[in-house]
């Protein structure tokens, strides 16, 4: 599990009903049993922590140790604690009576001659090479004889690659949370993955921590979060326009609609940021594959379906394009039909609902759980990821499985689907498949709650594009 992953569980617990304190009194009281397992009672102990929640951890453990000598060190100023549950719990040691020192000029550590010393300076979340104070620290920490024992990952030590930028410190045991973490494997030393209370239901369920995965570079460039082209219409003209202004609203860059020349004007009367690329004709055609690998690979992504229609011909022309193409691909509405006997080296992720899952020949199930599982053996098979829309939306890509609570039945409304499809093929240029998929469905089904709130259920689809810059980057809190 990674370290964007570990966030991501953090925020969802949250959202279920764990709070964020809880887990921090759980994983101190973690570290602490590691720390009574290397060292007897009144032994030494020395507490280097940042002022981050990794440093909130260390906290919780030194109130765990009452048996033991010791002193924590925060590394900086009291009032520069980044959070608040570690500064509550700096300020529980206080009122305790602990030994805990601010240092404020790390030339002027001093560790004494501790048995242990805890290194709760960096949590997963910081890579690159230790800068001060946390590299001064780091040197006082190797000069002792101490047992070191590391809180979530020794500091300098990237969680997801095990790369080492400069100095590090040289943990002994490391105590990790939850689940392992990559560059915690090949590391020379015990690693203890302790249980912290994070619910089943936070791997299980999409919820806000998901949101996580979205977070932008500041320097970014146009085009770095996407360029999508939407294939689609000929029979309908809404379909494509609502995929490319869902696919704008979920933040792809640029999106471009290929679409046959009879309705290319009607396409772009939606929206004038559309880029609109007609092909001859009033349907899609094998005549025209080729020309849509071109234009396809100007693009991060494809989406292939909305408004195209289920002629033999269009089918076909999407069966020849699937077996040449081999990029990412959003798979929606008619199209679908032909993925199971596709030969094909794209990377799918494919957007049906039930009716549409049992015409590719999957099955599914009136029970959630039982239909999950069903979807993921289906998704296995294809070797695709399958986002199977429904009360409850399952996204799975035979590995894993995720399931989307948001929602609400005046969704049952026509192009509701359309908006999810433009949404995945944003999100999927930039996003794996798995991911991409949780998050479309509970954006989609956010963006539908919050239309229904103001439209009840005479809701209509493009209440959901307006509303999908707020599911996706707004409040979250209900």
């Amino acid at each position: 599990m990674g370290v964007q992953d570990q966030a991501v569980l953090d925020e969802n617990a949250e959202a279920l009903g764990v709070p964020r304190k809880q887990l921090m009194e759980s994983s101190g009281n973690a570290v602490a049993r590691v720390v009574r397992d290397v060292a007897e009672s009144g032994s030494a102990v020395a507490i280097v922590a940042g002022r981050g929640n990794n440093g909130g951890d260390a906290f919780v453990t030194a109130r765990f140790l009452n048996a033991y000598d010791v002193t924590v060190n925060l590394l900086g100023r009291a009032e520069t604690i980044t959070t608040d549950i570690a500064r509550e719990n700096w300020d529980a040691l206080q009122r305790a009576e602990v030994d805990a020192r601010e240092v404020r000029d790390s030339t002027g550590l001093d560790l004494g001659d501790p048995d242990v010393v805890i290194d709760a300076m960096l949590g997963t979340g910081v890579t690159g090479a230790l800068r001060e104070p946390e590299a001064t620290a780091a040197e006082r920490i190797a000069e002792t004889d101490a047992t070191v024992v590391a809180v979530d990952v020794p500091s300098g030590i990237d969680a997801d690659t095990g790369e080492v930028a400069g100095a590090a410190v040289d943990a002994d045991h490391v105590v990790t949370f939850h689940d392992q973490k990559p560059g915690l494997v090949e590391l020379d030393a015990d690693v203890t993955v302790a249980d912290i209370g994070i619910p089943d239901a936070a791997e299980r369920f999409v919820e806000r921590g998901d949101l996580l995965r979205l977070s932008r570079d500041p320097q970014s460039h146009k085009g770095d979060h996407g360029e999508v082209l939407v294939i689609g219409g000929g029979p309908y003209t809404g379909a494509p326009a609502l995929t490319a202004q869902a696919a704008f609203r979920a933040g792809a860059d640029l999106v471009r609609v290929a679409c046959p020349s009879s309705v290319a004007r009607e396409v772009q009367s939606f929206s004038e940021g559309i880029i609109v690329r007609p092909f001859t004709g009033d349907l899609l055609e094998p005549g025209h594959v080729d020309q849509l690998l071109d234009r396809a690979v100007e693009n991060d992504v494809v989406v292939i379906g909305p408004g195209l229609g289920n002629a033999t011909g269009t089918l076909e022309a999407v069966r020849e394009f699937l077996a040449e193409f081999d990029g990412r691909a959003v798979i929606d509405a008619d199209a679908l039909q032909v993925v199971p006997d596709a030969d094909t080296d794209a990377t799918l992720l494919c957007t049906p609902h039930q009716g549409e899952l049992r015409t590719m020949g999957g099955e599914t199930d009136d029970d959630w759980e039982t239909r999950a599982e069903l979807v993921a053996d289906f998704a296995a098979d294809l070797d695709q990821t399958l986002l199977v829309k429904g009360a409850y939306d399952v996204i799975s890509d035979g590995g894993r499985t995720r399931v989307n609570r948001t929602g609400n039945p005046g969704m049952t409304v026509g192009g509701t689907g359309d908006v999810l499809a433009g949404a995945s093929g944003a999100l999927l240029a930039t996003q794996k498949p798995i991911h991409a998929g949780a998050i479309a469905a509970y954006a989609n089904g956010r963006a539908g709650d919050l239309a229904v709130e103001e439209f009840g259920h005479g809701l209509v689809a493009p209440d959901l594009v307006d509303a999908l810059p707020t599911a996706l980057w707004g409040e979250t809190d209900e």
